[in-house]
């Protein structure tokens, strides 16, 4: 550090560094200030509230530490004002108190500790034996996380950066799309980036490369309303990955709850990466799109009580995470070795710090919170009345933002779908399992599948909730692609390096009689007929529909179910496929079905059916048909079927627009058949229809050749084998 000029008394003067005055508990981490006389310099606040000391560690470029004691302790907040410092200054902490780990106290200052609140980190995280708080290679290793070890960390572990941030985003216009409008897009930073031809080679795999006009118009085309970022919060790899020359490409693995990850930053890790975020929002939002992330509060990069001590863990164990009655061993929710635990108030206020910081500082507008029942736990039980969502419910930032649930965890008790309070939406895996079950041919009936085609009203129609709390999905980052899903019933990760025991094996995939790629014409048509249909299928449906990147360019991992770990071309979006035939009509089908979606409000409902008639006619706003053209009765929801109709009344839309008026609708007709033969389907007459014009037929690879033939109520009319067809009411 530069000595730094003041004025003192009326009087310039030249203050001796380093120097720590008292400064102020609050706001956390590390906040760019003018203090006393004028004098500029950073406040550095930690709460650490079972520690005996705190070192403030400051880095010079050429890694010289240097050691400054917080001597001022308020309300468990150690704290100190250093003049002089300024925004790029890397730094860290050491942590002093009692190494018990069989009472859950593992303080350590032998370690250098990342600032939880640290809103840039420089460097990388690698796990050498130095920046473990125990003795790892201890010769008794079921003993070996209670002996200390003495090493310096500091070398090994990346650095907190200060970062001045004066940014007020009055440039800024979010989106705000209503719910109800939302289409979300799924997608990796470095994997949507990394090989797109039309974005320069060194912004590839960045923030600044998904900031591109080339990516951007990718979005725009396909007209999807929000992306919703895989984790971008600094995480770090799991010390299993890095032994086998493999790195966590999800990033499911956080230890920086405020720090965009540096790994996707061109433009460097100094504080840079900060504002490359901020541009790419501002870039997503000035093309309509809305900015969701990924984010795991749950579980922290630190594992058990045999991980790493990179953060939390040395700065107050007990108060961070929950232990077991044996303090020695962690409670494990989330399958990562530790769980956090949010109802201490310290954990608490950390999360939701860190979410409105993103919310307000960051431009982001909303998340989708891996492993959700984790956070909504008590003491032990997952509790909707819990402190965490309460404090959501009432927080005036929070509260106006998308809130996505995945709602469960891996602990007791941890399936919570439809659980959920109001403002929340939920992932909603019931409907994935059983649109993938309808199209392979595993349903025993369709009274589920009606349920999730029409919003899932036995999950979600309680306490005000409405249709758009169902996040509908087929696929997702965790799991086959479509493509896959297609092509492959077995799992195939051994590049993986665990012998093909990681990931699910409950695919619910059907892979058309071939497993993996194959050179038969008629397999591969039927593959691309399944995939049109699952695509149909999610868009046609009531709820928010989610895609994943790539699926609309027919993706494949090569049956990989779990490619957590693929940082390569497996795991990147390959933007060659809309060059060749079959994805291309996929693409172009794709594009269609929302382009529909977002004309027909009829396809976007902001309250669940009423299934009864609205009017003298008898027509209702929903209405099922079997392949004789008649309602469906009781009994044919509990047969065996691989048919359903699906009417949709646009004369019957609840709600008003914004100047007050009705909304209406055409309506249309949607006939799923998943048989391998075709089927004779009776078009319903009056009240329903006179006739009907097709609007998209799944069984053609070229869409553009199906619209325009009419047919009349009554008809009958041939649905092809394992396809869906789309009828517009035209009189």
């Amino acid at each position: 550090m530069e000595p730094v000029r003041g004025e003192v008394n009326g009087e310039v003067r030249e203050l001796p560094l380093p120097v720590v005055w008292p400064g102020a508990p609050t706001p956390l981490g590390a906040r760019c200030r003018v203090g006393p006389d004028g004098v500029a310099g950073t406040n550095f606040a930690l709460w650490a509230g079972g520690a005996e000391a705190v070192e403030l560690c400051l880095f010079a470029p050429d890694g010289t530490e240097t050691r400054l004691p917080l001597t001022e302790l308020t309300h468990e907040i150690w704290h100190g004002f250093v003049p002089g410092v300024a925004a790029g200054q890397r730094y860290g902490y050491r942590v002093h108190g009692r190494w018990d780990p069989w009472t859950g106290a593992r303080w350590n200052p032998a370690k250098l500790l990342l600032d939880p609140y640290a809103r840039a980190v420089d460097g990388d995280f690698g796990l050498p034996p130095e920046v473990y708080g125990h003795v790892r290679d201890w010769p008794q290793q079921h003993v070996a996380d209670t002996v200390r070890d003495e090493r310096d960390s500091a070398p090994y572990v990346p650095k907190g950066v200060v970062v001045h941030d004066d940014d007020d985003w009055a440039d800024d216009r979010r989106p705000k799309t209503p719910w109800p409008d939302s289409v979300i897009y799924e997608l990796h930073v470095k994997g949507f980036t990394q090989r797109h031809p039309g974005i320069p080679e060194e912004l590839r795999g960045t923030y600044a490369g998904l900031a591109h006009p080339a990516a951007i118009e990718h979005l725009v085309r396909l007209g999807v309303t929000a992306v919703e970022l895989l984790p971008v919060h600094q995480f770090a790899h799991e010390d299993h990955l890095l032994r086998r020359g493999l790195r966590n490409h999800w990033g499911y693995n956080s230890i920086g709850y405020f720090a965009p990850h540096a790994g996707y930053s061109a433009s460097g890790t100094a504080g840079q990466q900060v504002g490359e975020f901020k541009r790419m929002v501002r870039a997503l939002h000035a093309a309509g799109i809305e900015v969701i992330l990924d984010v795991v509060y749950n579980h922290t990069a630190e594992a058990g009580e045999l991980g790493p001590t990179l953060s939390l863990k040395g700065i107050d164990n007990r108060g961070y995470y929950r232990l077991q009655s044996d303090a020695r061993r962690y409670a494990d929710y989330t399958g990562c070795g530790n769980t956090l635990h949010v109802v201490q108030p310290q954990v608490l206020r950390l999360i939701t710090d860190s979410l409105r910081y993103w919310v307000t500082e960051m431009g982001v507008d909303g998340f989708r919170f891996d492993l959700a029942a984790a956070l909504a736990r008590s003491m032990h039980d997952v509790d909707m009345l819990s402190p965490f969502l309460a404090v959501i419910a009432q927080d005036p930032v929070l509260r106006r933002v998308k809130l996505i649930a995945e709602p469960w965890d891996v602990g007791n008790g941890g399936y919570q779908v439809g659980a959920f309070p109001p403002l929340w939406t939920e992932w909603n895996d019931r409907y994935r399992d059983a649109v993938r079950d309808f199209w392979r041919g595993a349903l025993p009936d369709v009274r589920d599948l009606g349920y999730r085609l029409s919003g899932s009203s036995d999950l979600y129609a309680w306490g005000g909730r409405r249709p758009y709390a169902s996040v509908n999905f087929v696929t997702a980052h965790d799991g086959f692609t479509l493509r896959d899903l297609v092509t492959y019933e077995r799992k195939h990760n051994e590049a993986n390096g665990e012998g093909n025991r990681d990931g699910t094996d409950d695919n619910r995939a059907w892979n058309c009689g071939v497993e993996g790629e194959s050179d038969d014409p008629a397999v591969n048509a039927l593959r691309r007929r399944q995939i049109r249909n699952l695509l149909t299928t999610l868009l046609l449906s009531t709820g928010v529909p989610m895609l994943v990147a790539g699926d609309e360019m027919g993706r494949t991992q090569g049956g990989n179910n779990n490619a957590y770990c693929q940082d390569n071309e497996l795991g990147w979006v390959d933007w060659s496929l809309p060059d060749q035939d079959g994805p291309r009509g996929l693409l172009e089908l794709t594009t269609r079905l929302l382009d529909l979606r977002h004309r027909h409000p009829v396809l976007r409902r902001r309250a669940f059916f009423d299934g009864r008639p609205q009017g003298a006619d008898g027509l209702r706003d929903l209405a099922w048909f079997t392949p004789d053209g008649t309602e469906m009765t009781e009994q044919d929801w509990y047969a065996p079927t691989a048919t359903l109709g699906l009417y949709l009344s646009g004369r019957d839309i609840p709600g008003r627009d914004a100047r007050g008026a009705q909304v209406t609708d055409d309506s249309f007709l949607a006939v799923l058949h998943a048989a391998p033969r075709p089927v004779e389907f009776v078009l319903p007459g009056p009240p329903w229809a006179e006739s009907y014009e097709l609007v998209l037929d799944t069984s053609r690879e070229d869409q553009s050749r199906a619209p325009g033939t009419v047919h009349r109520g009554g008809e009958r009319f041939t649905v092809a084998e394992r396809s869906v067809v789309l009828l517009r009411v035209v009189g």
